[in-house]
Parts: C-alpha cells; sequence; structure tokens
C-alpha cells in the first residue's frame, strides 16, 4: 500500500492506495476466454482518504461507506456536518468504492472497450456491496491487521454495512447505519410498490404546499410531447425524462428546490414558446447519470441475490400497478398527456426509479443499454445477506430509520431492524433520506450513544 501525508488546519490527512482483485466471486470465469474478456482486468485500484484530528490520533478507525452506487467518498472543505462530529470520537476513512472516484472509475468508454454486452455485464456484476466489503476487509488488513473497525453506511452504504455484518463481521467493532437497512430476502418488487406509495404521497404534499407548480408539470410534459428539447447532454428531454426530476423530493429540501427548479421554465423565442437554457441545464444536471454511471447501470442489481433471482426491470413493471404514474405512449403527443389529466389523475413525478428506456436514452449510458438487459435478467446471484448470521449478531449496532423516507421504505427498514440481534433503531419523522446531511452532529451523537449506551 501506498500512503501520501498531508497537513491541513487542525488534521492530518492521509491517502492510501492499494490494489485489489476485480472479481472475488467467479463472475468473469463464466466468461469464454476471448479477446473481450481479457480486457476485464484482474485487478483494481482502490483508493481512501483518512482524516486524523489533531489530539485524536489513538483514536479508533472508522470507515464510512457512501449512498448511491456509484458515488465516491465525500469530499468536504471545509470539514463539516457529520465528518466534523465523527473526528471527534474516531480516526475517520472515507473509501472509494470501487468503480467511484479513484478507484478504478467506470464510465461508458472504460466499459465500451470490453465490446461483448455480456462481458460488460460481468464486469459490472463486479461492483456491488459484497465486493465492496471484501475491498474493506483487504484495506482493514492494510492499515490495523487483525484489529476490527467501525463502520458507517449512508444509504446504499447501509446496504453495504448489513452485508459486511453478514459476510465478515469479525472485521467490525460497531456498526452504525442511516436511512440504509435492506430487505434481507424480499424481491425488488416489494421495494418498488411501497416506493411508489411514497413518492405518490410527497408528491401530494409538493403540490398541496405549491399548488400553482402542478399546472406547469402539465405544461411542460405536454410542450415536450410535441416540441423538440435537447439537454446539454444532447440527450431529448421527453415527458417520462421530465417526470424523473422527482428525484428531489426524496430529499429533506425537496419541495423547495422542485419549486424553485420550476418558477420559470418557459420564455418565448422567435414567438414560439420554449424551455428557457438555464432550466435545461438544470434538469440536465439531475437527469444525467455522466458523473455516476454505475448508478444507473447496477442500480436494481444491488437488490439481487440468489433468493430474489432476477430483478425483470422492477421498477419498470410495478410502475403499471399504479395508475397516477402510467405514461401516454409515446405516440400519443400532448394529447396523451391531456387524457391523463383528464382522467383526474393529478401530474405525478417519479422518484429514486430506474427504467430500460431510460438507458437508452441518457448518452452516458446508451452505449451500454444491452449489458444493462442482460443484468436486469441475471440469475447467477451470489447470496448478499444471511439472516441466520444476522440473527447471531454480536456487533453493537444502530440504524436511523426515517417514517417518511421515498427511497428506502420504512417499513423494510424497520422489519430488517427486528431481524438484526441488539441493533437499536432510531426512529425519526423529522428527516428524510439525507437525514445524515441535514441532521449533523445529532446523527452522529445519537448513533453512538445508542451503541454505547
Amino acid at each position: 500500500m501506498d500512503t501520501a501525508t498531508h497537513h491541513i488546519e487542525g488534521h492530518t490527512m492521509y491517502e492510501h492506495w492499494l490494489t485489489v482483485p476485480l472479481d472475488y466471486f467467479g463472475a468473469c470465469t463464466l466468461l469464454p476466454p476471448d479477446q473481450d474478456s481479457r480486457m476485464i482486468p484482474d485487478r483494481i485500484n482502490l483508493f481512501a482518504r483518512e482524516y486524523v484530528r489533531d489530539g485524536h490520533a489513538g483514536d479508533p478507525r472508522l470507515v464510512f461507506f457512501q449512498g448511491g452506487p456509484g458515488s465516491a467518498g465525500p469530499r468536504m472543505a471545509p470539514i463539516g456536518t457529520w465528518l466534523d462530529t465523527a473526528l471527534e470520537n474516531f480516526r475517520v476513512v472515507l473509501i472509494d468504492e470501487r468503480g467511484t472516484g479513484n478507484s478504478h472509475p467506470m464510465d461508458a468508454a472504460a466499459l465500451a472497450a470490453v465490446r461483448a454486452p455480456e462481458a460488460q455485464a460481468m464486469y459490472l456484476s463486479c461492483f456491488r456491496q459484497d465486493s465492496i466489503v471484501r475491498d474493506a476487509e483487504i484495506l482493514r488488513r492494510e492499515l490495523q491487521g487483525d484489529q476490527p473497525w467501525a463502520a458507517l453506511g449512508q444509504s446504499f452504504g447501509g446496504f453495504t454495512v448489513t452485508c459486511y455484518l453478514s459476510q465478515a463481521p469479525e472485521g467490525l467493532s460497531e456498526a452504525y447505519i442511516t436511512a440504509g437497512l435492506p430487505s434481507l430476502t424480499e424481491h425488488p418488487d416489494s421495494v418498488y410498490e411501497l416506493t411508489y406509495r411514497e413518492v405518490a404521497k410527497r408528491n401530494e404534499q409538493f403540490f398541496a404546499r405549491y399548488p400553482g407548480d402542478e399546472g406547469t408539470a402539465w405544461y411542460v410534459a405536454s410542450h415536450l410531447a410535441d416540441v423538440e428539447e435537447h439537454l446539454s447532454t444532447g440527450e431529448r428531454l421527453t415527458p417520462a425524462r421530465f417526470r424523473q426530476i422527482g428525484i428531489t423530493l426524496g430529499h429533506s429540501y425537496g419541495l423547495e428546490n422542485l419549486h424553485f427548479l420550476l418558477e420559470d421554465p418557459v420564455w418565448s423565442v422567435g414567438g414560439q414558446r420554449r424551455l428557457r437554457p438555464q432550466f435545461l441545464a438544470r434538469v440536465g444536471k439531475l437527469l444525467s447519470f455522466a458523473d455516476n454511471p454505475l448508478y444507473g447501470l447496477i442500480h436494481e442489481s444491488i437488490y439481487a441475490q440468489r433468493s430474489t433471482g432476477a430483478t425483470r426491470w422492477s421498477a419498470q413493471r410495478v410502475r403499471g400497478q399504479f395508475p397516477e404514474f402510467v405514461l401516454p405512449a409515446p405516440s400519443a403527443g400532448a394529447s396523451g398527456e391531456t387524457d391523463l389529466r383528464r382522467e383526474g389523475h393529478g401530474f405525478r413525478f417519479t422518484g429514486e426509479h430506474v427504467y430500460p428506456w431510460q438507458i437508452e436514452q441518457d448518452p452516458a449510458l446508451a452505449p451500454l443499454s444491452e449489458a444493462a438487459e442482460i443484468l436486469a435478467f441475471e440469475t447467477r446471484w451470489p447470496q448478499l445477506y444471511s439472516p441466520e448470521a444476522l440473527a447471531e449478531n454480536t456487533v453493537p449496532t444502530a440504524a436511523w430509520i426515517y417514517v417518511d423516507d421515498v427511497f428506502v421504505p420504512y417499513s423494510i427498514s424497520y422489519a430488517t431492524a427486528k431481524q438484526i440481534r441488539g441493533l437499536k433503531p432510531l426512529i425519526s419523522n423529522e428527516y428524510h433520506h439525507d437525514g445524515l446531511r441535514t441532521g449533523g452532529p445529532k446523527m452522529i451523537e445519537q448513533l453512538i450513544g445508542a451503541v454505547r449506551g
């Protein structure tokens, strides 16, 4: 392992580099030994940044797993929110999970070099939480030998910590989770049935607070059905894609941020009404997966394991159960949007849902649409979680669970909390999915207090 040391005000910062195996589970051994499979590396870089507050060099380590999937460890300048409080108790290791940041970052160009879609799919299957746990164990041993460390996981990072407790609990001294307790056995269909209900409620709250925005949303969707508008990525903004800006509703200030986005989207150009370039630029930042392609490509795969089988584009299929979220046929134009409105359905933005047509439309993902299709119907997944191991858990564990979480449903999280021996749940209707960021010191202090009594 290589380490660089830097000194910043009040802290020492270590940057750690090492190499780890790409394929821990033999996924790529299923491929024929042709030119495409030989483009897949045997080992990849792993990067982590460690902060140590002055006077705290003797503190135990805590490793942080970011949400996503596909998001790098946080870069904080200055140090603030939850990290500031954590550094009063731990040396904090911010790991760039594989495929993100400086840890073998993945993008469409890198994956397209592996030309066969089957090879691309097997390559992508190596970037889930079970592989991240094995990376963390290699890093832990490099840093502190057999001594266990604490772990904190936000959202998908909580899925990773749950996997850690299932598969390598000997590496953990304490476990902390925020907005990230997954179902241990259920198919993702069960998750999406709940998230559609939650995002529908969040839509109702939004339009109750800002009733004028519903007319704006209907107008923009109808306009996009008839008039070609393009994002800065080159992608056409369709009515279905426009609805996906509702992902911001899952955040603590999501109602306000969506309202600000919709406050002035239209202008007149040469006597024709068009969407403002500034509006299109902001929408493009919300919708494009250029910065984190893994999020789109393996989003449903993080729910797949031997006990669930294939995801089969779960969010797309389950959407059909909710009439208010059903879209008109693309050929219907603005009349289809008008029909939906006439049928009495309020406008509905979608949430944290990934669809097959979305992969095809996003230029950052389109070259990998065949690989995404293969992953959606893959059945050869290893098991992520062990209900048996978790029922015998001995690692002190606490988890924040949010009643109004649009992304990780409360009922599933609470059911899982009851299946992990000794886990102490902290339940709140004050926070949304990003409570770790918005709650700051309180979130960490209460987690530590719950674990240590």
